[in-house]
């Protein structure tokens, strides 16, 4: 039986400067673009209290306000599911999360996310500045990207953690193993990124897309591919991947964005975020959290290096 759902979000870097029915896409990813259109028409989506058009351009600090009927009930339940916790203080931890899991849950897929776990691990603790899919939720991996996400126990954790990031004075760093030789030993992509013009679910270079940078450095060469060193400058929504697809580089097995295939069983796109600096908001230190290469890394260089 249907129930209405209302939920707030406050707009944060990440969200800002797209248009309100992309915005809504991302929340309710399963849910079609006309839908969310219509409810936006409908009045039942509302920006700052006042109605919108699908096209209104949302502001940091913007709230959006949903309340309409979604398809199925939502009701994120706990789930025993292990964590790999690399850090963890009184305001927040760092978890590895592995490749194949959702961050968090959408209106279809309501169980077994790394949300799930967190919500069951912390007995409900956790910040809800993001909303109620994505307690605790800073910042967000893929669900095939494995590695190093923040969550935030409390509320005064997460509006630090946030603007650590917006100020740049957190480091994400990645590894990744590319399509093709990059013939320079380092580099940078400056190109705004935003919401793919005909299809939703994918992003892409765009002249009226969000700043987005992204540096690489070439760790190991192999004629036909190259294992890369990333850091993030900004942290769009699949920067990493739509950047080295748009300079003829992607990422090994990214269906999506036109990665090769090699013989290899990798849970998608051979990419890991390995490295994370931030300063805790509990003791105001910097913490410095690294992973060794994972399973999909380890398995695509050992392939490459014996076709040596």
């Amino acid at each position: 039986m249907n129930r209405k759902e209302i939920e707030e979000y406050k707009i944060e870097q990440d969200d800002a400067n797209q248009r309100l029915d992309a915005f809504l896409s991302t929340v309710y990813p399963d849910i079609s673009r006309s839908y969310l259109q219509k409810q936006i028409k409908n009045n039942t989506v509302l920006v700052n209290n006042k109605q919108a058009k699908p096209s209104q351009i949302l502001k940091i600090d913007d709230i959006v306000s949903i309340n309409f009927d979604v398809e199925k009930e939502i009701n994120i339940n706990p789930e025993n599911i292990p964590l790999d916790i690399r850090y963890e203080d009184d305001s927040m931890l760092v978890v590895n999360k592995p490749s194949g899991m959702l961050t968090h849950p959408t209106s279809v897929e309501k169980n077994g996310t790394l949300v799930n776990a967190l919500l069951y691990y912390t007995q409900g603790k956790l910040s809800d500045c993001n909303g109620k899919l994505r307690p605790g939720i800073v910042h967000r991996l893929d669900r095939n990207t494995s590695g190093l996400l923040m969550i935030a126990k409390t509320n005064e954790a997460y509006e630090c953690l946030k603007h650590q990031m917006q100020d740049k004075l957190t480091e994400k760093k990645y590894y990744a193993v590319v399509c093709g030789n990059i013939n320079t030993d380092e580099g940078t992509i400056n190109k705004n990124i935003g919401r793919h013009p005909s299809k939703p679910e994918k992003m892409a270079v765009t002249a009226d897309g969000k700043p987005s940078v992204t540096h690489f450095k070439v760790l190991e060469r192999f004629g036909s591919h190259t294992f890369l060193d990333i850091t993030l400058e900004t942290g769009r929504t699949h920067q990493i991947r739509v950047h080295m697809s748009y300079i003829k580089h992607p990422i090994v097995n990214d269906t999506m964005y036109g990665g090769g295939k090699l013989p290899v069983k990798t849970d998608e796109q051979v990419l890991q975020a390995y490295s994370l600096k931030f300063i805790s908001p509990f003791d105001n230190k910097q913490k410095h959290i690294e992973l060794e290469p994972d399973n999909d890394i380890i398995k695509t260089l050992n392939y490459l290096r014996n076709k040596k």
